[in-house]
């Protein structure tokens, strides 16, 4: 995510805000080998109450790593399926900076969808694994012309957000 002037912001906050309710990852950086250690993502995730997943939206979707790390991390007998339980009753928030302005996603909008219906796969993969799926935090309109003053009060509310009960969806 280092390339994401909003999504480095966004993690910077929560890393200042570190503490045993709140780790913080990132995946791009531990992953540089291009390698994803499964039993070592397994371990990690099985070891939190919330994951977060944090990405800016690609194409209507995630980043490849991410779908790279649910392929190969959430296997059918550890996350999902016949003693597939290891994430049962865990949260999963998305957190997700869109570029275009909220107001083109709608039904009536330049997209046709809200972010939300696009974010849909995701809540169907909580659903599989038994996660709580929660609401996301979705940050629209995150183009370079953001502002620091917007990106700032963003940042603040993503800590909020991830400090405090957040409502399943």
């Amino acid at each position: 995510m280092e390339a994401s002037r909003i999504n480095a912001r966004l993690m910077r906050e929560a890393i200042g805000h570190e503490d045993e309710s709140i780790l913080v990852r990132d995946e791009y950086a531990a992953l540089r080998s291009g390698q994803i250690d499964i039993p070592g993502e397994q371990a990690f995730v099985k070891g939190c109450d919330r994951l977060v997943w944090q990405f800016p939206m690609y194409w209507y979707s995630c980043p490849p790593l991410l779908k790279e790390w649910e392929d190969l991390v959430l296997t059918y007998g550890w996350a999902y399926g016949t003693h597939g339980d290891a994430l049962k009753g865990k949260e999963l928030m998305l957190a997700v900076s869109v570029g275009s302005a909220g107001e083109n996603y709608h039904h009536e909008g330049e997209f046709g969808y809200t972010v939300d219906e696009l974010l849909v796969p995701f809540k169907a993969t909580s659903n599989l694994i038994g996660a709580i799926y929660r609401k996301p935090f979705i940050l629209t309109g995150v183009s370079s012309d953001m502002s620091n003053r917007n990106l700032e009060k963003a940042a603040k509310d993503y800590l909020s957000c991830l400090q405090g009960d957040w409502p399943a969806q």
